[in-house]
């Protein structure tokens, strides 16, 4: 168990981490492929995973045969996904509590997501979080995306912070791979869409955001 330790700031992917949206993604990418009569399949989501939009859907059209520009495939999975928050988005367990204990320890906390500008600001609103983070790097804040360092290197920076005092949070192997390589002590969240992935280079593994071997790292106590 790594030693608690502080940490200049706690940086959180969102899709998957913060929220359930993998869930909606995957309801998505079976709706894109009904549409174009192939299947979509949970190797193809592994490897799309975390991945910014050109790459995500790169690998789609490639594996799955598509017809379509990455811009159309985007254009296309974002209404079909804002479509579908209502009735199925929800927090992952334990994100309210861990936002509200870093708060009260005066850490700073902001959000590097491979998704949209767009996404982000129709996601956040919905749970009241759009003010409770100093910033959020999105897609078109990058020039590389994840598995790339850069955006938690610009994270860092922008915090005026050395990556080896950040905390990442993510979910996928992808993420994870980014988190490292900027330096960042980085911590796996896998949920029940990436169990399979390989958190080999992640500082820590835990089970979900309520994970106290999370809080004990952060030198957060017990949770209220």
């Amino acid at each position: 168990m790594p030693t608690p330790r502080q940490f200049a700031a706690v940086v959180f992917d969102m899709d998957g981490l913060m929220f359930n949206s993998e869930e909606i993604y995957w309801l998505v990418g079976e709706e894109v492929c009904r549409r174009r009569g192939c299947v979509f399949t949970r190797q193809v989501s592994d490897e799309m995973m975390g991945l910014p939009p050109e790459a995500t859907f790169g690998v789609m059209i490639d594996r799955l045969g598509l017809d379509a520009t990455w811009q159309e495939l985007l254009t296309e999975s974002e209404q079909l996904y804002i479509e579908l928050l209502d009735a199925h988005l929800a927090p992952m367990p334990g994100l309210l509590d861990l936002l509200d204990a870093l708060e009260r320890a005066g850490t700073r906390k902001a959000i590097a997501t491979s998704s949209s500008r767009k996404l982000l600001d129709t996601v956040l609103p919905r749970f009241d979080l759009q003010d409770r983070f100093q910033f959020a790097l999105t897609a078109e804040d990058v020039t590389h995306g994840k598995p790339d360092p850069e955006i938690y290197l610009t994270a860092a920076e922008r915090f005026g912070a050395s990556p080896e005092d950040t905390l990442v949070l993510e979910d996928s192997q992808n993420g994870c791979r980014a988190g490292a390589a900027a330096g960042a002590f980085t911590v796996a969240v896998p949920g029940l869409h990436s169990r399979n992935h390989d958190f080999g280079v992640a500082s820590l593994v835990v089970d979900s955001l309520a994970d106290l071997r999370l809080w004990e790292v952060l030198g957060l106590g017990v949770k209220r």
